[in-house]
Parts: C-alpha cells; sequence; structure tokens
C-alpha cells in the first residue's frame, strides 16, 4: 500500500470512527443495545476507546511504511482536537436534527 493511499484510510477510518457513536445505540458498535438510550457520557467513552483504535491503525500503517516517528504531547493534542472535529456531523444529526419521540 503507498503512503499516499495509508493517509487516506487513516482519515477516512477516523471519520468513520469518530461519527459510530452518534449513530448506533449499540455499545462500541457491536456490543449489547445501551438500553433506550444512550447517555452522552458513554457516547463520549466510546469516541475515546474509538480515537485509540484508529490510532493504533495509524502506528500500524506508519511501522509498515517505515521508521516510527517520536510523538510529543502536541502531536495528541491536535489528533484529538482533529477526531473531535470529525466527529460533529454525528454530534450535529444526534442531538440537533433527529427527533426524539
Amino acid at each position: 500500500m503507498s503512503l499516499t493511499a495509508s493517509i487516506w484510510l487513516v482519515i477516512v477510518a477516523a471519520f468513520i470512527a469518530a461519527n459510530l457513536p452518534f449513530v448506533n445505540h449499540r455499545l462500541l458498535v457491536v456490543g449489547p443495545v445501551a438500553g433506550p438510550r444512550k447517555a452522552l457520557a458513554v457516547r463520549l467513552a466510546e469516541l475515546i476507546v474509538l480515537y485509540f483504535l484508529v490510532g493504533g491503525l495509524a502506528l500500524l500503517l506508519e511501522r509498515r511504511a517505515g521508521q516510527i516517528a517520536p510523538q510529543g504531547w502536541e502531536f495528541y493534542a491536535i489528533t484529538g482536537t482533529l477526531f473531535l472535529t470529525l466527529a460533529f456531523p454525528g454530534f450535529i444529526y444526534r442531538y440537533l436534527l433527529r427527533r426524539h419521540g
């Protein structure tokens, strides 16, 4: 897989993973149904777990491409805020556009 394809794979995976907690009622997509309504705190916890799963995928692809660059706290701050930004469409759908009732 080329480096460009790896980058796009991580971006698409991050977009999908960031929106998954907001478009379903299952715990981590495959677990049991979380009841009639899944709390926002549960959705945010899922978002954190999915952030680390996508990070693991990115680390695996980086390892396959060559040497892994050392990362400081700035890297994790930027990627975390990027992940939250990618989750914005799912949040808007769940809490602002979708009718509850």
